[in-house]
């Protein structure tokens, strides 16, 4: 037994050692490639105080704050992933499933068209109760009937929701063309255009949902054995479930409002690290986030590598790596459950 622990305790250190390096290579590609090429020798120059080329110089410092709000939105989105599938012990419950993606829309949309608010902190707010609502309302509908929450019932209340508010975004931006040409760089996902600003407003929406969701982690594993398993082990079910959505809608919220929807990053990760380290929240949660960084970042290279010399929105680019991921998760959930 204790050699299967010092086994385990090895594998982990590895596999974190290994995200980390990911993760630097990515951060370093972030700043490497765009509509101009910067080479790795000069960027580790920058790094290490060492003089370069002033232009060169300048186009890194204009890609730091991107990178840095790249990785921080990936974390964000992959922890909120992993929260939503512990509450509703669900593979499939990325936040762009359940709705929230699209309450966020709306409200931000709203907050345009009728409030005059395009950016900041209001926008983040409003992103966060429409995510919260559409979330609860999406959870509300799958849990009535036989069989509570499951799988199909999510992904089909999910479905509904977002179409049904998809379509009431549309009834809103429509017809006022500024309102439209506001939104419609918004929608897509991006991080094309973060600065220091949004890195700064992101930053204690992100400190304090993933402080939440480590809290939460002990009580998590004891969910995942049901609520009967977790009520007599002393936990407080209805209390965990509330915190934990709180913590996943906060991260998600957030990150939709200052980049827009980037979808799939919340059902791939955490479905990658589960399948590699086993349903431990305690590790699942850390460990999404740095997986969730470093695919967001990477995505943004993608983009821009294969929209040269332009470059595709990251919402794309995840969404094009997700959907296989997607349909091979619910394959798979089917297949078990014959």
């Amino acid at each position: 037994m204790k050699q299967l622990r010092k086994q385990n305790k090895s594998n982990l250190i590895i596999g974190f050692t290994i995200e980390i390096i990911l993760l630097i290579l990515c951060v370093f590609l972030s700043v490497a490639y765009g509509s101009k090429q910067i080479p790795f020798a000069d960027i580790f120059g920058y790094f290490t105080g060492r003089d370069i080329d002033a232009f060169k110089a300048a186009v890194i410092d204009a890609r730091i704050p991107r990178t840095v709000f790249g990785i921080l939105a990936g974390a964000a989105l992959g922890v909120s992933g992993a929260l939503m599938q512990a509450i509703t012990r669900n593979p499939i419950a990325d936040p762009s499933i359940l709705g929230v993606n699209t309450g966020a829309s709306l409200m931000v949309v709203i907050g345009i068209a009728y409030l005059d608010i395009s950016s900041g902190m209001k926008l983040i707010g409003l992103s966060f109760i429409g995510a919260l609502l559409s979330a609860l309302f999406v959870y509300g509908i799958a849990s009535v009937g036989y069989g509570g929450a499951s799988s199909i019932k999510l992904a089909l209340a999910g479905a509904a929701v977002s179409t049904a508010l998809g379509s009431l975004v549309n009834t809103i931006m429509l017809p006022d063309s500024n309102v439209m040409k506001s939104y419609r760089f918004w929608q897509v996902g991006s991080v094309g255009g973060a600065s220091w600003e949004d890195v700064k407003l992101l930053t204690p929406f992100f400190a304090g949902g993933v402080l939440l969701a480590l809290i939460c982690s002990p009580g998590l594993n004891a969910l995942l054995l049901g609520d009967e398993m977790a009520i007599s082990l002393g936990v407080k079910v209805g209390h965990l479930r509330f915190v934990t959505a709180l913590a996943g809608v906060l991260l998600c919220a957030s990150v939709t409002a200052l980049a827009g929807p980037i979808g799939f990053v919340g059902l791939m990760m955490p479905h990658i690290i589960r399948l590699i380290y086993g349903g431990d929240m305690r590790i699942i949660v850390p460990m999404s986030a740095l997986g969730g960084a470093a695919l967001l970042v990477l995505s943004d290279v993608i983009g821009r590598v294969l929209g040269s010399p332009g470059e595709l929105e990251v919402g794309i680019i995840t969404a094009l790596l997700g959907a296989p991921v997607f349909i091979w998760i619910v394959y798979k959930t089917k297949a078990r459950s014959i």
